[in-house]
């Protein structure tokens, strides 16, 4: 699977705002909604169970990253915000390190196999510290697109 099949490039937030976990998870959710890709009146209940899930085990995986996710029935296509936080967002990260890139991703509930593919797409590029160094120095939506794209070509060679 392709991230940029799942990235939603209106919902990539170069610069996060919120300096906590919930307000990034709020962002984020809110960059999905304005870009068209969840609906509005769905906002809160997917902030609160992304917020659920986090509350069960962070995310935050180490490495200055983490994946917030949720599999739901009112979601139809996969969807993928992508936010970068410039001074660090407490994750309570496995590594209890601050963390830096921040893809959430929505999926449809009855698609188990495509949740698990778009993981590993994401894992297997926030695994390489070159893609999480240039992730986060990234400074503009089109600085973000190019990463993706390379990645992308990068991972259909192998």
């Amino acid at each position: 699977m392709k991230l940029l099949d799942i990235v939603v490039s209106n919902a990539i937030i170069p610069d996060l705002a919120g300096s906590e976990r919930d307000q990034a998870i709020s962002e984020l959710v809110k960059a999905l909604v304005q870009s068209g890709a969840l609906s509005p009146e769905l906002q809160d209940e997917f902030v609160k169970a992304i917020i659920k899930r986090e509350k069960r085990g962070s995310t935050g995986f180490g490495h200055g990253v983490a994946v917030p996710h949720v599999k739901h029935s009112a979601i139809s296509k996969m969807a993928v915000a992508v936010g970068i936080s410039r001074t660090g967002i407490e994750f309570n990260a496995l590594d209890k390190q601050p963390v830096y890139s921040i893809f959430l991703l929505l999926s449809p509930e009855d698609k188990p196999e495509d949740h698990l593919d778009a993981m590993e797409a994401i894992f297997g590029n926030l695994s390489q510290e070159t893609f999480r160094r240039f992730l986060r120095q990234a400074g503009s939506v089109q600085d973000v697109l190019t990463l993706l794209e390379e990645a992308d070509a990068s991972a259909a060679k192998r």
